[in-house]
C-alpha cells in the first residue's frame, strides 16, 4: 500500500467499490431479502472508505517521537469487519426449526472483505473476489435446487381401533423411503380409536414436491379418521 495516493486513485477505488456493491446487492434484492442493494452497497463502501482513510493516515502510523500514544491504523478496518458481524447477525432469523438469512449475512461479510481489498488498493484481488462472489450467488443457487436435502415432518394419524398396525405403518413408510425417527401410539378406548404420532424424515431436492407421495396412500387407509401433516426444518436460502 503506497504511503501517498492521489485523488484519481481514490476515485478509481470508490468507483470499483460501487460496482462491486451493486453486483452483490442486486442479487440479494432480486430474491427479496431485506438486506439488499442499499445495505450491501453501504457496507462495501464503509469498508472501502475505511481502508482509504487508513491509507491517508499512514504517515501518522506508529509512535511519534514526541508522544506516548501509539497510532495503530489496522484497528480501523478490523473494527469495520467486526461491526459488520453484528449487522449480519441481525439478518439471521430463526423461527422454530427454520433458519433464514444466513446467506445474506455471509454476503454482507464478504462484501466487507471486498471493500477492504478495493479500498486498500488491491484492485485485481478485489475485482476477482467480486466476480467469484457473484458467480457463487447467482449460479450455485440453481445447483442447490438439484441437490437432495433432508426434509422433516410430524405425522399424526387417528384411526379406528382395528386400523393399520404400528408395524404395518412402519413398513409402509419404509417402502416409500420415509424414515421414522420416533413413533408413539395412544389408544382412545372410550372412542374405540387409536392415534399414531410420528416424526419422519426423507430426502428430496428443492424442485420436488415438499410432501412425499406416500401421503396420498396414507390418506386412503381403511379406518382413517384424521390425518395431520406438518413439515418442519426447511430453510430457504
Amino acid at each position: 500500500m503506497p504511503v501517498e495516493i492521489t485523488w484519481q486513485t481514490i476515485a478509481l477505488r470508490i468507483l470499483l467499490t460501487l460496482v462491486a456493491g451493486t453486483l452483490l446487492g442486486t442479487n440479494r434484492s432480486k430474491h427479496g431479502h431485506p438486506a439488499g442493494l442499499r445495505t450491501t452497497l453501504l457496507v462495501t463502501l464503509a469498508a472501502s472508505i475505511s481502508m482509504i482513510q487508513m491509507n491517508l493516515l499512514l504517515p501518522t502510523n506508529g509512535k511519534p517521537h514526541d508522544s506516548y500514544a501509539v497510532m495503530d491504523l489496522m484497528r480501523l478496518p478490523l473494527g469495520i469487519l467486526t461491526g459488520v458481524g453484528f449487522i449480519g447477525a441481525g439478518a439471521i432469523v430463526r423461527k422454530g426449526d427454520m433458519v433464514t438469512g444466513v446467506t445474506t449475512a455471509a454476503t454482507m461479510w464478504f462484501s466487507t472483505v471486498v471493500g477492504l481489498c478495493l479500498g486498500g488498493g488491491q484492485l485485481i484481488l478485489g475485482s476477482t473476489a467480486v466476480v467469484l462472489g457473484y458467480l457463487v450467488l447467482s449460479t450455485l443457487r440453481w445447483a442447490e435446487t438439484k441437490l437432495d436435502e433432508q426434509q422433516r415432518a410430524t405425522l399424526t394419524l387417528t384411526l379406528a381401533e382395528d386400523g393399520i398396525s404400528e408395524k404395518a405403518l412402519r413398513d409402509l413408510l419404509a417402502a416409500a423411503q420415509v424414515h421414522v425417527r420416533t413413533l408413539s401410539v395412544a389408544y382412545l378406548l372410550s372412542e374405540h380409536q387409536k392415534r399414531f404420532d410420528c416424526e419422519v424424515r426423507w430426502r428430496s431436492n428443492k424442485e420436488a414436491s415438499q410432501n412425499p407421495a406416500v401421503l396420498h396412500e396414507l390418506a386412503h387407509l381403511p379406518g382413517l379418521l384424521k390425518l395431520a401433516w406438518k413439515p418442519v426444518g426447511t430453510s430457504p436460502i
